[in-house]
């Protein structure tokens, strides 16, 4: 599904009912069978991170990654 562009003011009245619901997060994801808000971590997709490969040099691709492994280990600990 592709994305869809929303008018200030839906965007800003959609907020404002998350808000209410302690939900702050800048993505969500809102399932209207299922009557469910899933707040949405900022996690880059693989674009993302295929768009910046060439800033990056192969030994700090490596630093970033090890470091990123590090951070899910220390999380799930």
């Amino acid at each position: 599904m592709l994305p869809q562009k929303m008018d200030l003011q839906t965007a800003s009245a959609i907020k404002s009912i998350l808000q209410k619901l302690n939900i702050n997060n800048a993505r969500v994801l809102i399932d209207l069978d299922k009557q469910t808000v899933e707040a949405q971590e900022d996690d880059y997709s693989v674009d993302d991170i295929l768009e910046v490969a060439g800033v990056l040099s192969p030994e700090r691709g490596k630093e970033l990654l090890e470091e990123v492994k590090r951070s899910r280990e220390e999380w799930n600990a």
